[in-house]
């Protein structure tokens, strides 16, 4: 049998976790259906307030699409065709299946990033509606994946033996790098159940008109194994009393909870992506029977991916005294955390809406919703650009309806800042409208207040090169021959120890007390002698 005449020397390698995001897919799709208004509802005349939401119920892979099915849900509400007008409202969903073409086939599992849905609802005759739907879908793929860090390198048989540094005849060149390690990547829901008690002034609730509950603060830290959460959501109801009378109540609720997360702690990281679903209100008796109390529910799903920052030794570079090395490398993907941080940015415009100036007295409730068109990376940070688009309901000098909505939107720049920035940083942002009011100034004139977060995650994506298989060869015996025993050298500009030890068979610490250079190390214009100093020779 022939025998080897090289040597495999073995890698050792840690093990970590790497989060991957796939490409973001922006995808719209328009939606055009009829709608009859049902028997147990009355004519319609003119619509006032709607909504549409998108209801996800299947993504599938499909070759080079994505099929995404599901419902869109919508409400509205009007002012009756009735000879003596009123208020009512209702709602309805139809189904909707969507092929999103992908270049590349997303590996892991897919998600919607974000969606919006623009409604527009026409009246073509008081007892069919025709029901129109903008949606922009943006669609992604997540995974973990696992790495592997070359951190050092041993012969068989001869590893962790006692004595000098180089008793394997193997000198290691190693530093350490401090990395983002990905410790959990999951999907949970937490569901929010309060109620919100009517003031004194207010009429008692008879029949419940429109409500809206929108998400507002949301503050999450990573405790000991659990995430915690502390937010606040708008509860607004806009309802009909017994007697007939129109009334609406508008209140911040707080809510707080937990999460659990096992291995998590409090030094660890995280990003959270939260959405509200399933909201649900409903009308309630108090203690004394009346209907003075609203239960609210709603569900938070979140997509939540925790990291910690590690110190990991990585091996660089290694060769043998004995021998000669040829190695072969690998790149590794790994990431850093640069920053992750958070800014509040306050809008302030004032509106002249001579549309509705001579029709509004008071304005009663309001919404936005955040649409970020750009982020910038500068030297200082993250300069996002967007507009805030507002809607707002008022009561206006009218007998009969004495109601309506206007809409619009205010531009807005925030800055996030970031004490490092690069070309290669991974910026990923969330958002949400922590504070809004609009106030009536007169003259036609409202004044836009709010208060928008911003939650930043910044990290780099680095390679880090290391050795990944390794031989080791027998000196040429004529060649080794033929090197002197001793070098008489003279340091050059961009000389390291590391060099010249490898390319003379020594090692730096053999060079530096040959030399008496133990103390201040080597520089350029030292003039020093090297001993080679082969295992193979001594």
């Amino acid at each position: 049998m022939e025998q080897k005449d090289y040597e495999t020397l073995t890698c050792e390698t840690q093990e970590f976790r790497r989060y991957s995001q796939g490409k973001t897919i922006v995808d719209q799709f328009y939606v055009d259906q009829d709608y009859n208004v049902p028997d147990a509802k009355s004519d319609v005349q003119r619509v006032i307030l709607n909504e549409g939401t998108l209801r996800i119920e299947e993504q599938k892979i499909v070759d080079n699409y994505i099929r995404i099915s599901g419902k869109i849900q919508f409400r509205m509400l009007y002012v009756t065709d009735d000879s003596e007008k009123r208020l009512s409202s209702l709602e309805g969903r139809f189904p909707f299946e969507e092929l999103v073409y992908a270049e590349k086939v997303p590996e892991g599992s897919l998600f919607i990033k974000s969606s919006q849905t623009e409604l527009t609802v026409t009246v073509i005759h008081s007892r069919k509606l025709g029901i129109k739907a903008l949606v922009e879908l943006q669609v992604c793929s997540e995974q973990q994946k696992e790495e592997h860090l070359t951190s050092d390198i041993y012969r068989e048989g001869r590893r962790g033996e006692e004595g000098s540094e180089y008793a394997d005849g193997l000198c290691r060149k190693k530093r350490q790098e401090t990395l983002l390690k990905m410790h959990t990547m999951k999907r949970d829901t937490y569901r929010i159940k309060e109620e919100v008690q009517i003031g004194g002034t207010k009429e008692n609730i008879g029949t419940l008109l429109w409500t809206e509950v929108t998400p507002g603060k949301l503050d999450t830290r990573i405790g000991e194994e659990v995430l915690l959460l502390q937010g606040e959501m708008l509860v607004f109801c806009f309802y009909e009393s017994p007697d007939g009378r129109l009334d609406w109540i508008e209140q911040t609720v707080a809510y707080e909870g937990k999460i659990p997360c096992y291995g998590a702690k409090d030094s660890m990281y995280h990003q959270l992506y939260p959405v509200f679903t399933d909201v649900a209100v409903e009308s309630r008796m108090d203690e004394e029977g009346e209907v003075r109390i609203l239960g609210v529910e709603a569900t938070l799903d979140m997509r939540l991916i925790v990291y910690e920052e590690v110190e990991m030794d990585v091996l660089e570079d290694a060769y043998a005294l004995d021998g000669e090395c040829e190695i072969k490398y690998k790149d590794c993907p790994c990431e850093k955390l640069l920053m992750q941080n958070h800014t509040k940015c306050k809008v302030t415009e004032k509106l002249t809406l001579p549309e509705i100036k001579e029709d509004i007295l008071q304005i009663c409730h309001s919404t936005g919703r955040v649409e970020v068109e750009s982020t910038q990376i500068t030297e200082k940070g993250i300069e996002v650009e967007g507009v805030l688009h507002i809607q707002f309901l008022y009561i206006k000098s009218d007998d009969e309806i004495p109601f309506d909505v206007w809409q619009g939107m205010v531009p807005f720049t925030a800055f996030l800042e970031s004490n490092e920035t690069n070309d290669r940083m991974q910026v990923d942002l969330t958002w949400c409208i922590e504070q809004l009011n609009v106030g009536l100034l007169g003259n036609a004139e409202v004044e836009v207040k709010a208060v928008l977060a911003f939650h930043g995650f910044l990290k780099e994506e680095v390679k880090i090169r290391c050795p990944q298989e390794m031989i080791c060869l027998p000196f040429d015996a004529e060649k080794l021959e033929k090197q002197p025993g001793i070098v008489g050298y003279i340091v050059k500009e961009g000389d390291t120890l590391w060099d010249l030890a490898k390319r003379y068979g020594t090692t730096g610490e053999r060079i530096l007390e040959m030399n008496d250079c133990e103390k201040n190390g080597l520089k350029s214009g030292d003039k020093i002698l090297i001993f080679k100093e082969s295992l193979s020779i001594l």
